[in-house]
């Protein structure tokens, strides 16, 4: 599963979601991304979405649960991931006519009434211990159709680092478990300095955060901003080189600005 953006047409929030929903559905007529796969099945209709209190709860048809067991799971990170990037929810219940969802519909594997980002997504496990597992979401790379999607991977670690200092290591190694995935931060990268304040993460690093032209690759700022708007609660990243501030990314409009 891969992060996209897609125009979504609504008014209010339960008009978008249903708009998004539609989006992931096999055989809808839209304007999703080629050589993305949808996960919901062909003939799912959203019979109801319901907003309130932080949280949403989607009423899906009944053709929801023709989905295939090895897409079981990645239909429901997909629909809970994909309608938690449009706002600031809490988690999202999945219904099938009237019904709470609380099984896959074939491994019967119990569902949570509400499903967070808790969830995890594509995950990953390194781990030699079941004891001291630190849970980091980070995103990468991967060239689709020529065309480069951030993808998000849950990794589970025996590292009881603080999560931003995981995140860089891992987008800097040399090393990635997925031969499709990549990232562009250089491997000399160092993050020198890092704090959390008024909502605000700074990121302090060396001069290996440019690339050649004294410049910051679009890909580095998204992949590290992505990975701590995923892994911390703040509304924007500042990155810094050598304790000047360079370049910014909010989590609300996702653009990168200029100091």
């Amino acid at each position: 599963m891969v992060k996209t953006k897609i125009l979504l047409e609504g008014n209010t929030d339960e008009e978008k979601i249903n708009k998004l929903l539609l989006n992931l559905t096999e055989g809808s007529s839209n304007s999703f991304p080629e050589g993305l796969k949808k996960l919901i099945p062909k003939g799912t209709v959203v019979n109801n979405v319901m907003v309130g209190n932080n949280l949403v709860t989607v009423d899906f048809s009944r053709e929801l649960l023709k989905v295939s067991s090895d897409m079981e799971k990645p239909m429901v990170t997909a629909i809970v991931y994909s309608i938690m990037e449009l706002g600031n929810y809490e988690g999202v219940s999945i219904l099938v006519d009237g019904k709470v969802l609380d099984k896959y519909p074939n491994s019967l594997e119990e569902i949570p009434s509400v499903i967070n980002k808790s969830i995890g997504i594509n995950k990953n496990f390194s781990i030699t211990s079941y004891n001291n597992i630190n849970k980091v979401v980070i995103y990468y790379l991967e060239n689709i159709d020529n065309n480069l999607y951030y993808v998000p991977v849950t990794k589970y670690v025996n590292d009881e680092r603080d999560k931003i200092k995981i995140i860089v290591e891992e987008l800097a190694s040399s090393y990635i478990y997925e031969s499709n995935l990549m990232s562009f931060l250089n491997s000399n990268v160092r993050l020198l300095d890092y704090k959390e304040d008024n909502d605000i993460m700074y990121l302090n690093f060396n001069d290996y955060l440019f690339d050649g032209n004294d410049k910051i690759l679009e890909e580095v700022l998204y992949s590290l901003a992505y990975s701590v708007f995923d892994n911390y609660n703040v509304s924007m990243v500042s990155f810094m080189v050598n304790g000047q501030r360079i370049n910014y990314v909010d989590r609300e409009d996702n653009v990168i600005k200029e100091v």
